[in-house]
């Protein structure tokens, strides 16, 4: 190799480096949910106002408006909630017990004639209201995130190993629209 290749060689791999590391860099900053599944949107669900997707299956958690026959909201149980089993054909599918009780299932509390308290049975910790609002008219879930106010869309929780009863759950992210800014955002909350 003479003076003149050799040299081009070692520019060429300077600007091939600076490029793979800045690559990796992007790529390593857009890496919010570094989860390989990649998750459908449920579409033209009926009176859904949130859903949750996690690892390690493509299965989604839908939460809906639980309306009597009369159209009115089933004030003792607000939401209803079940599977879409998109890694089974996309049938939907109530949660067992088990999960209904010690994972996705959700408790309500009434605070006033259209408005709920709303609390996983599996985290406490983060209450949720759903209420009827004045300009459309139809119920929505909001929650009180990073000291920002969001009109929840989509939950995201990652998992990492663990067990059925134990999962090593390392976030949870919610994607919703900031009601101050009418932006969409997500917001990452460690457990």
């Amino acid at each position: 190799m003479n003076k003149l290749s050799f040299k081009h060689f070692k520019k060429s791999l300077i600007v091939i480096t600076i490029l793979v590391n800045i690559i990796s860099a992007d790529l390593l900053a857009q890496s919010k949910n570094p989860s390989p599944l990649h998750f459908p949107t449920p579409k033209n669900i009926d009176n859904m106002l949130f859903y949750i997707q996690r690892d390690p299956n493509i299965n989604t958690a839908i939460y809906a408006i639980n309306y009597q026959e009369n159209g009115k909201i089933d004030k003792s149980n607000p939401i209803k909630a079940y599977w879409m089993r998109y890694a089974e054909k996309g049938e939907k599918k109530d949660f067992s017990y088990i999960q209904r009780k010690f994972a996705y299932g959700i408790e309500s509390k009434t605070l006033d004639n259209e408005e709920f308290e709303l609390q996983f049975v599996s985290y406490k910790k983060l209450p949720f209201t759903l209420k009827k609002l004045d300009s459309d008219q139809k119920y929505h879930v909001f929650v009180n995130l990073n000291q920002k106010k969001i009109q929840v869309e989509k939950i995201f929780v990652r998992i990492e190993g663990g067990s059925f009863w134990l999962p090593n759950v390392k976030y949870a992210e919610v994607t919703g629209i900031e009601t101050s800014s009418n932006k969409i955002i997500t917001e990452r909350m460690l457990l």
